[in-house]
């Protein structure tokens, strides 16, 4: 199956790309959409993409604490996971998402990108991380 997986953030979102099959996952953009209000306007951004690149299914980072609770923003992550399964028509898996953003700086550490290099391309990378622990968990953990 082909997945894409969406790290949801307050001003970006990164995006990913994979495979299952293959267990392989890639980044494929950052997009600047402010998670705000009802969160329509992000739905509406994330639903192009999901058109672009047609996946068979969605999987969504999952914010909980260091401590495996889960505050309001995994609450908020929950119903726009609901909302964007009931418009695309896909499953939408939430997976756990803790660490993954220090895991995309530790993997751009001494590539000689500049901050704003980084910057750019962090959600993306982050988004990766999220997708590649999805496939190596079997999809069996946070739905």
């Amino acid at each position: 199956m082909r997945y894409l997986c969406f790290d949801i953030g307050d001003k970006r979102t990164g995006i990913a790309s994979g495979s299952d099959e293959l267990k392989i996952a890639s980044p494929v953009e950052v997009i600047e959409c402010a998670l705000v209000s009802d969160g329509s306007a992000l739905i509406d951004r994330l639903m192009k993409v999901i058109e672009e690149h047609e996946p068979d299914a969605l999987v969504i980072g999952l914010p909980i604490n260091m401590d495996g609770t889960e505050g309001p923003r995994a609450k908020s992550m929950r119903t726009l996971a609901d909302r964007l399964a009931e418009r695309s028509g896909l499953t939408v898996h939430l997976f756990d998402e803790r660490l993954t953003s220090a895991e995309a700086d530790w993997s751009m550490a001494n590539t000689g990108m500049t901050h704003g290099q980084k910057k750019a391309k962090r959600d993306a990378i982050a988004a990766a991380h999220i997708l590649r622990g999805f496939f190596e968990s079997s999809g069996d953990q946070a739905d």
